[in-house]
Formats: C-alpha cells, sequence, structure tokens
C-alpha cells in the first residue's frame, strides 16, 4: 500500500510570545496491495446533517476510491477489483446498513453508494458493528476500515469498544472527519483510529475537500511499502526547534536551529506500520500574529509515494514586540587536536584606551503594525557640575511587526563604546569611578498614509 497517511500537528493553537509548542509528524505505510490482498469497508456517514452537497462530495469521494483500487488491482476497464482484494459499503444513520457484502464488482460498488440518502441521527457503534460483521475470519486479507462522519454520536451506544476490539482483531482503521456542520467530536475519533492516531485521522472543515482526502488515500493504499524514507522538516524563521523525542521508527537529527531530519531505512513491508516524531518549537522572532508553522517539508522515498502534511499555523500573541540590536561580528577560531599552543590572526581591531560597553534597551509604545519605525539614541556623559558632553549617536531602523493591532516594542542592546579617557569624573586610568551618563530617545514612523490632495 505503501505510505497511507501523512500529517502534521501542533499542541496548542496559540502560544504567548517566546513560548514554545510540540509539533507531530506522523505517517502510516502498508505492504503492496497486488501480493497482501485486503478486504476494504467504506463505512459511511448519511445523518441527517449531511443532505445537501456535503452528501454528494462524500459520494464522489468513495467512489473515487473504489476506482482506483480498481485501477490499481486489474486491468483496465475490467470493472472488476482484482488480486484478491474486496470492498464493501456500510452506511449509518440512527442506524447501520450492510448496503453490500464485500465483492468485487466496482458497479454494484458505485449503486449502493449512488442509492444512499440523508436523514435521521448518527450511530457509529451499529456502523463499527455492522462493518466487523463482513469480515470473514477465516479469510487470510489485510483488514480495513474507512470511516467517514460528520458529527458527534446522537444514538446508540458509545462506539469505542466495538472500535477497540476491532483493532484488537488486526483491523486498521482509518477515520475521515467533516467538521462543518453539526460539529465533530475529535477525541472520539482519535480513539476509534489506529496509532498513531495523528497517522490514521484526517479532519477537515472544507466539504469540498472530501473527494481528494479519499483520493489520497486510496492511491497511497495502492503502493507498495516505503524504503529510504527522508524527512526534512524546516520551521518558519519566526521559531527554532529546541528539542525532539527519539522516534520509536527510524531516527532523527538536527541539521541546524530551524531543520530537522528525519529518516527510515524500511516501513511498511512486511505488515502496516506506523510512525510518528514530536519535536519542541519555540518562538524566537519578532514576528507576531497567526503564523505558518513551517517554510518548508520535503518527503522523499525510493517508491516515489507522496505524503502531504499539510500547513498547520499557530497564533503568537506578543504584548511586546522584542527587536534586539545586532551583535559584533564573531570570528571563528578552530584548535586542531594534540595542538597545545596556536597563533591566529583574528584580523584588525583598533583599541582606543581603557573603556567600559553600555547597553541601553527601550521600549516604543503603540507601534502600528506594518509600519517601519526610525529611532535615534543621543548618549551624554555629565560631569559633577552637571555640564553635558556628548558620548555619541545611534539611528536605527525597526522593522514593521505583524501583529493584528497597536503593540509595544522594544529594543534590546543598543551598544555605545566609552573609553575611559574620557571620563570627567575621575582618572582615566582607572574603571573604578562612578560615570553618570543621559541618554534621549527620538522616535518616528517612517511610513505613513498621507498624500497632498491634488
Amino acid at each position: 500500500m505503501g505510505i497511507t497517511s501523512s500529517t502534521k500537528e501542533t499542541s496548542v493553537s496559540s502560544i504567548a510570545c517566546g513560548g514554545t509548542f510540540d509539533v507531530t509528524l506522523s505517517l502510516t505505510a502498508s505492504p503492496d496491495i497486488l501480493t497482501n490482498p485486503v478486504d476494504i469497508v467504506l463505512i459511511l456517514d448519511r445523518s441527517g446533517s449531511l443532505a445537501g452537497t456535503p452528501l454528494e462530495n462524500m459520494k464522489a469521494g468513495a467512489k473515487k476510491f473504489i476506482d482506483i483500487i480498481e485501477e490499481s488491482t486489474s486491468s483496465a476497464g475490467s470493472g472488476q477489483i482484482g488480486s484478491g482484494s474486496r470492498i464493501g459499503i456500510v452506511s449509518f444513520a440512527t442506524t447501520a446498513t450492510q448496503d453490500t457484502q464485500l465483492i468485487t464488482s466496482v458497479d454494484t460498488l458505485k449503486n449502493s453508494i449512488d442509492a444512499i440518502s440523508a436523514g435521521g441521527s448518527t450511530n457509529q457503534e451499529d456502523a463499527f458493528l455492522k462493518a466487523l460483521d463482513l469480515f470473514d475470519p477465516a479469510s487470510a486479507n489485510g483488514k480495513v476500515f474507512v470511516m467517514f462522519t460528520d458529527g458527534v454520536r446522537t444514538a446508540g451506544g458509545p462506539p469505542e469498544p466495538v472500535a477497540t476490539a476491532a483493532k484488537a482483531q488486526g483491523v486498521i482503521i482509518y477515520v475521515i472527519g467533516l467538521s462543518g456542520n453539526g460539529g465533530i467530536d475529535e477525541a472520539a475519533l482519535r480513539n476509534w483510529a489506529s496509532d498513531p492516531d495523528s497517522a490514521y485521522l484526517s479532519i477537515t472543515p472544507d466539504e469540498a475537500e472530501l473527494e481528494d482526502l479519499f483520493e489520497d488515500l486510496a492511491r497511497n493504499i495502492t503502493k507498495p511499502g516505503a524504503t529510504n524514507v527522508k524527512i526534512i522538516e524546516k520551521v518558519n524563521d519566526c521559531f527554532s526547534i529546541v528539542s525532539y523525542s527519539p522516534p520509536a521508527k527510524g531516527a532523527a537529527m538536527l541539521v541546524d536551529a530551524h531543520t530537522l531530519e528525519w529518516t527510515i531505512p524500511e516501513f511498511g513491508i512486511t505488515e502496516n506500520e506506523g510512525a510518528a516524531l514530536v519535536f519542541t518549537v519555540q518562538h524566537d522572532g519578532i514576528c507576531s500574529g497567526v503564523l505558518p508553522v513551517n517554510e518548508s517539508i520535503v518527503y522523499t522515498d525510493d517508491e516515489g509515494n507522496v505524503a502531504t502534511f499539510g500547513d498547520p499555523e499557530i497564533e503568537v500573541n506578543c504584548d511586546i514586540v522584542v527587536i534586539p540590536e545586532g551583535c559584533p561580528e564573531k570570528v571563528d577560531i578552530t584548535i586542531d587536536g594534540c595542538v597545545d599552543s596556536l597563533e591566529f590572526d583574528a584580523g584588525e581591531v583598533v583599541m582606543e584606551s581603557l573603556g567600559r560597553i553600555l547597553q541601553v534597551d527601550v521600549t516604543i509604545k503603540n507601534v502600528c503594525p506594518n509600519k517601519r519605525v526610525a529611532l535615534a539614541v543621543l548618549l551624554k556623559e555629565v560631569d559633577r557640575m552637571g555640564n553635558e558632553y556628548k558620548r555619541g549617536m545611534k539611528t536605527l531602523l525597526i522593522p514593521a511587526h505583524t501583529a493584528p493591532f497597536c503593540r509595544d516594542v522594544t529594543v534590546r542592546c543598543i551598544k555605545f563604546v566609552l573609553p575611559e579617557e574620557l571620563d570627567v569624573t575621575g582618572s582615566p586610568d582607572s574603571i573604578c569611578n562612578d560615570r553618570n551618563f543621559k541618554v534621549q530617545f527620538i522616535a518616528n514612523y517612517i511610513d505613513y498614509d498621507f498624500d497632498c490632495c491634488r
């Protein structure tokens, strides 16, 4: 089957400025359907909340699923699912119905889907029971449920015990959820899905995406297991990856502060497998508001499987936006092993005299979004008589922030070098004298909306 699902999830939907959150990458893979036939039961919700275009989109997706399984297991236009695999249909509302047994006729399967009409409550427990009854315990075929539902349970008993019993019998359960109409119990869907649930569950609020979800699942089911899997995850520059948990399958490594690589030599070759990688991300940029987590994520394997992880977003709430002045450039020095002395030319640095470094922070109040600020910092030294002496001026361009409303912006580490020979309070040969300074700030917007009338 190849890569049968791929997902990416964040542990929370919002964080404070500088906060952290977990990201989970999940994959599932299964052996080749041609040499490892499967019995698949499509469990389709037909409750009243699906009436109209949601039901039509669900039907189109289910029929597309059947077409792809047929194309992959038999000769073109045969009208039959081949290689020993079969599909059955169960639909449910207040109660569930076995619309077909496990069969190979594409026309019969599609006709049963076309005959489905919406109405009634939502009873997933009976749906799982009716689907489980379709399997022949003596069959060596793999067993798969593809459950689609658009709502919370409103009839019947709790579905979880039946789903748990099915998984204990070796049934793989994929769950597709539509959250756009009557709401959805995501926690329940996770309990029904196979582990890791993040890899076997897809939820969309957009009914138009249902056909794509069914199609993607079917195309991946028909591919062989994956070898030499490599996933390169790169997060947005507003974030950095601070840690990760070693995955149960394969190995992971940090390439740099923004990039993580996950490799799996063999995956889903002889049996259905699921794998997940969890890593922790910290906000450390100047940006805020609703931000994409990813800059990019790239999946490759030797079989050419396709894995789509999505583009999750997270809201970063910064009461104060922090913008540090850049630090001086660093010079790298390497000392080779077994060397006890080293002479290294670090370039030219002019040392005027004994001195001190003063770093100043300032907060600019109520800076509105998408406006750059010009900031001037003026430093003066004060002697015992109150006379002032100029000690330097800095001008900085503060980049615009993207928060949805005006916020304070803190500019940190504005640096001034103060040679002791300019000390007006004592001897210039010591840094043990107290020195007194005054600092002034001037700030104004660079960007504005004003235009002269013409």
